[in-house]
């Protein structure tokens, strides 16, 4: 199994009122295709940070990042756009959309802004429907996206972040606004769209949706101090199992 990224003592430095401040120091791992991958760590340890800086939307201070075997830090903007854009999607907590268009209309903007593909305006709509009714909110398509609820929206969330067919997807806590109920549809939404091949990193502090994840990084002041394959637990265990045996190993990382 390849690698899709990989991280080789990635350093980001903040210089704050005249003051260093080492965000990521000497941060080295990898993300084979087809795993889903949660970041954990105390507050302020640089969890979004790291996910930012990898995925080409914040620069890096020293180090190499390859994704798909291509070092990230070498590209020119236009093309580390053209990245973003075409092989990586993105998930937020605050769920992004512009207010003038409409729900489908949001999720379908990133493939007619793309020419990964060539097709007609009709042939993307029918995509975007397509990846609607799967996560079964086709109902709200024509919807403003004031007048759907936050589950349903970060489900349209995920939508587009899959429209332009991505060979990863970059998640920051994409549950943490959302109540219990709508963050267990969007995991399940998540580890689907997972076990049918595309990978997952996403950044959370919530327990039960690390579980659901391949394997968890432990991050603590900007280095990784540890981490658990989830992959390796007897996949006969409940949900609840996964989630006590990850808490009893976060506890002892310091949690």
């Amino acid at each position: 199994m390849s690698n899709v990224l990989e991280v080789n003592n990635l350093c980001k430095t903040y210089i704050v009122n005249k003051r260093q401040n080492n965000v990521l120091k000497n941060v080295n791992f990898t993300v084979a295709e087809g795993e889903m991958v949660a970041v954990m760590g105390p507050s302020g340890s640089g969890k979004s940070t790291l996910l930012y800086t990898v995925s080409g939307m914040d620069d890096m201070t020293a180090g190499e990042v390859l994704f798909g075997g291509k070092a990230i830090e070498t590209m020119k903007q236009k093309e580390l756009a053209n990245l973003r854009l075409n092989e990586m999607g993105f998930i937020f907590q605050q769920m992004y959309m512009l207010k003038n268009l409409t729900v489908l209309d949001n999720i379908i903007l990133p493939a007619c802004q793309s020419d990964k593909v060539k097709e007609s305006r009709k042939e993307t709509v029918l995509r975007g429907q397509a990846l609607m009714r799967k996560l079964g909110i086709i109902d709200v398509a024509d919807n403003d996206i004031n007048e759907v609820s936050g589950g349903q929206l970060q489900r349209a969330c995920i939508c587009r972040s899959m429209i332009n067919r991505p060979k990863m997807i970059f998640a920051d806590e994409p549950t943490g606004a959302l109540n219990r109920t709508s963050s267990d549809e969007v995991m399940e939404e998540l580890s689907q769209i997972n076990k049918e091949g595309t990978t997952i990193m996403l950044v959370t502090h919530d327990v039960k949706v690390a579980a659901k994840c391949t394997r968890v990084l432990y991050i603590v002041d900007g280095n990784i101090k540890g981490e658990y394959n989830l992959d390796k637990v007897d996949p006969s265990l409940q949900l609840r199992e996964r989630e006590r045996i990850l808490n009893n190993w976060l506890m002892e990382m310091g949690w």
